[in-house]
C-alpha cells in the first residue's frame, strides 16, 4: 500500500510516497521518508514490509510500478486513484484508505465496484480547517492584507477616521455552503464571536439539536446567498458543486460580503470572482483553495487588494498530519482484517 504524504507547507508542492506489502508472514520493514508521521508508519510496520518511492516531484510510473502486488493502499495526496492505479496493484488488493477528508480525485465508483473497502480521514481534520477558516474570515473582513500592502507602499494614512473600515463579525449571519463537521466546528468557533445567527445549504437537514446549537436554519442556496455577511465554502467537490459560485451567484451576495473557501478550489468560478472583487461587487474573499494548485505567481487574483490567499494550509499542523496517518493506518490495517474501518468513505 501506499503512504503518500504532503509536507507541512504546501507551496512547495513536495510529496513523499511510501509503498506498504502487508503480509503478516513478512515482517520486514523499510522506514519511509523521515517527514511522514511516524505515528502512522509504526502501526503498519509491525506487521507490513515497507516499500518506498522516493521520486520528488512524484513520477506516476514508479508509483504505479511500486504498487504491484501489494495487499492495501494508504493514499495521502490528490494524485488520481483511478482504475490505472488499481490495476497496477492487482486483483489481490484489499484496502484503501486516503489520507484526507475530500476524496474528489478518487474514482469512488471503480473501487466500489472492485468490492475495496475505503477509507478516509475527515474528522481529525476539522479543527484544523477551522481555525484556518476563521483566520481567513478575520483576514478578509478586517482588510489584513490590503493593510501590509498599504505599509509596504508608503501609503499609510494616519489622522483619518473613516480609513480602511472593515466588517464587523459581531452581530453577523453567517452562511454555509455545506454544514458537515468542518463547518459545524467553524461555526462554533464563530460563536464566540457573538455572530447572530446561521444559514446552511445542504442536501439534507442536519438534526434539530444541531440546529439548535448554532442557531441554524436551513435555506436554498440564493436565500443564503443573499442574507448572509459571511460565506462559507464548505462542501466536497461534485458535479452539482462545481462552479456553482459564479457571476450569478456573486451578483447576488451582499455588497459587504466575505466569501471564504476551505474545500475545493473548483467549486468557485475564480474569472467571475476576480471580477467581482475587482469591481467590488462583493467586499473581500480569503481562499485556502484555487484552481490550479499551485497557483501561478503571474494569477489576475494576487493582484486583488481585497482577496486573502493561502497556499492550502488548511490541515497543516504537525498534530493534524499525525492523527490523519495514523487514522489511515487504523483503516488499512482493519480493511485487512475484513473489519469495518475506523472511518469508511461509503
Amino acid at each position: 500500500m501506499f503512504l503518500w504524504r504532503q509536507r507541512g507547507l504546501l507551496d512547495t508542492r513536495l510529496v513523499r510516497y511510501a509503498a506498504y506489502n502487508c503480509r503478516k508472514s513478512e515482517l520486514k520493514t523499510s522506514f519511509t521518508h523521515p517527514e511522514v508521521p511516524q505515528e502512522g508508519i509504526d502501526l503498519l510496520a509491525r506487521d507490513c514490509e515497507v516499500i518506498i518511492c522516493q521520486n520528488v516531484p512524484t513520477v506516476r510510473a514508479e508509483i504505479l510500478e511500486k504498487s504491484k502486488g501489494v495487499d492495501a493502499l494508504l493514499w495521502g495526496g490528490h494524485d488520481a486513484l483511478n482504475a490505472e492505479a488499481l490495476d497496477a496493484a492487482g486483483p489481490q488488493l484489499k484496502a484503501i484508505s486516503t489520507m484526507s477528508a475530500g476524496i474528489d480525485y478518487v474514482d469512488v465508483a471503480e473501487v466500489k465496484r472492485r468490492k475495496i473497502p475505503l477509507g478516509h480521514t475527515p474528522i481529525v481534520l476539522n479543527n484544523a480547517v477551522a481555525d484556518t477558516a476563521v483566520g481567513l474570515l478575520l483576514a478578509a473582513a478586517r482588510r489584513f492584507h490590503e493593510g501590509r500592502l498599504k505599509i509596504e507602499t508608503d501609503k499609510w494614512e494616519g489622522g483619518h477616521l473613516n480609513w480602511m473600515l472593515g466588517q464587523d463579525v459581531r452581530d453577523s449571519v453567517v452562511g454555509f455552503f455545506g454544514f458537515g463537521g468542518i463547518a459545524q466546528t467553524i461555526a462554533k468557533r464563530l460563536s464566540g464571536f457573538d455572530i447572530d445567527s446561521v444559514l446552511y445549504t445542504t442536501r439534507r437537514r442536519v438534526s434539530e439539536d444541531i440546529e439548535k446549537e448554532y442557531n441554524a436554519k436551513k435555506v436554498d442556496f440564493d436565500t443564503m446567498l443573499s442574507q448572509s455577511d459571511f460565506v462559507i465554502i464548505a462542501s466536497p467537490l461534485t458535479k452539482e458543486t462545481a462552479g456553482i459560485f459564479n457571476a450569478t451567484a456573486f451578483g447576488k451576495m451582499k455588497k459587504t460580503a466575505v466569501l471564504v473557501n476551505i474545500a475545493r478550489g473548483g467549486v468557485v468560478n475564480q474569472q467571475d470572482l476576480y471580477e467581482a472583487l475587482k469591481t467590488n461587487q462583493i467586499f473581500a474573499a480569503g481562499l485556502d483553495v484555487m484552481t490550479p494548485e499551485p497557483l501561478p505567481a503571474n494569477d489576475p487574483l494576487l493582484s486583488l487588494p481585497n482577496l486573502v490567499l493561502l497556499p492550502h494550509l488548511g490541515s497543516a499542523t504537525q498534530r493534524t498530519r499525525a492523527d490523519m496517518a495514523v487514522i489511515a493506518a487504523h483503516n488499512v490495517l482493519r480493511g485487512l482484517a475484513g473489519e469495518p474501518m475506523l472511518s469508511p468513505a461509503y
